[in-house]
């Protein structure tokens, strides 16, 4: 995959903001506006969910974008396409070279079937999603609820396809300082859950902070 490095510079952003781990982050990114999600300490694994700002029906789609570039990991020059078959927004910078659009969210329904019955009340990426959505008042974010939390992508994550067509969860490919960064190609609405998940090595078993920038176009 690509190793393609930004030339933003961190001191010219209007806005920069250090996301705890567990937390998520809603936010409307407009039209031409650059985010970079930089992983701090390393090995942490950012849920993203993408919808269009002015009618949230349409949003990031794993499929759309897997059947539009043919290949089932993001990278630089990666275009993310919404459901309506319309590019939501590029990958113009990364060096950590892979992030996954197959392993989904973790939920207290899939900590309890992968891991045990008393892993269910562990904090997930799905609850904070949804504590993100309850507490949004404006925007296309207050129209959305639990029926809109569809396919993410997993910035940082390593979800490997065995031969056998399974995927497993590994060990992450970044380091610290490792970053990613897309272009928005409408407005849209970012969903960010830095995700808290114990159990498995996609943070390796200690989740982290991440550092979200973003520049005006």
């Amino acid at each position: 995959m690509p190793i393609i490095e930004s030339a933003l510079d961190a001191r010219h952003a209007h806005y920069d903001f250090t996301l705890a781990a567990g937390e998520p982050w809603l936010y409307d990114l407009k039209r031409g506006q650059t985010l970079r999600i930089v992983d701090l300490e390393g090995n942490q694994a950012v849920d993203t969910l993408f919808y269009r700002s002015a009618d949230p029906v349409e949003r990031y789609s794993a499929q759309d974008t897997i059947r539009a570039q043919r290949n089932l990991y993001l990278s630089a020059g990666s275009v993310l396409m919404s459901n309506l078959g319309n590019p939501l927004l590029t990958i113009v910078a990364d060096t950590c070279g892979r992030h996954d659009t197959l392993g989904g969210a973790c939920a207290a329904e899939s900590n309890t079937v992968r891991y045990a019955l008393d892993k269910r009340h562990m904090h997930s990426c799905r609850d904070s999603y949804l504590n993100a959505l309850a507490h949004c008042t404006c925007g296309a974010a207050a129209l959305l609820g639990k029926r809109d939390l569809v396919s993410n992508i997993n910035f940082f994550m390593n979800v490997p396809v065995t031969p056998l067509g399974k995927l497993t969860f590994e060990d992450g490919i970044s380091a610290p300082g490792k970053y990613v960064e897309v272009r928005a190609e409408d407005d849209v609405t970012v969903l960010i859950s830095n995700c808290p998940q114990l159990n498995n090595p996609c943070n390796g078993y200690n989740p982290t902070p991440v550092r979200l920038l973003v520049w005006e176009a």
